[in-house]
């Protein structure tokens, strides 16, 4: 039990890091740039944000009881863009996330071995987390990437910026060892 415990909390800060880099990305913009694609085969930052919201409500919502593709959810209408503003933006990009991490916040550790369905497959509520766990930052990163490319002035880094690692080192091995999750800091240096 105190491994589902452990395995929770570290999931849960894990999400809210790749969730606060991905807001970092799409703050540095301006809101044009969020609807910029460069061809019909990429998705803008919008839609990639629809995406992402979208399986979000779909595997999130009644997540211990219905299959977490939801009749109601229309995937390929997901990479049409149909948002407008950098508000309607955000708050499709908060909509997916707060159903998401309040039904993540209310797991107890001895659900993590129940079976949940998606698309008729069986998942442990462990496997359920760790796919989603390997989609969200794969997109969050595709977010940052882009957001990367169409910034106009100076970048602020996200992680350890150019020719930096070694302070960034020095400053990590400078202090005793501790056990810990990497996104203890990292949540408090990008606020």
């Amino acid at each position: 039990m105190e491994a589902n415990i452990s395995y929770l909390e570290s999931v849960k800060k894990q999400f809210l890091y790749y969730k606060m880099l991905g807001e970092k990305a799409i703050h540095q913009l301006e809101p044009h740039q969020l609807f910029v694609s460069l061809n019909d085969d990429t998705n803008s930052i919008a839609t990639i944000i629809k995406h992402i919201s979208g399986n979000m409500l779909s595997r999130w919502t009644d997540f211990l009881t219905s299959d977490g593709e939801k009749e109601w959810r229309n995937r390929d209408a997901e990479f049409e863009n149909d948002l407008q503003s950098k508000e309607e933006v955000l708050t499709v990009w908060n909509k997916g996330w707060d159903c998401f991490l309040n039904t993540l916040n209310d797991l107890k550790p001895e659900q993590l071995s129940d079976i949940i369905y998606i698309r008729n497959e069986g998942h442990t509520v462990i496997e359920a987390i760790n796919r989603q766990l390997a989609h969200y930052p794969y997109h969050v990163g595709q977010i940052v990437f882009y957001a990367k490319q169409l910034k106009n002035s100076e970048w602020d880094s996200l992680s350890i910026p150019k020719n930096k690692s070694g302070n960034y080192n020095a400053e990590k091995f400078a202090k005793e060892k501790e056990i810990k999750n990497f996104t203890d800091d990292e949540l408090k240096r990008l606020k």
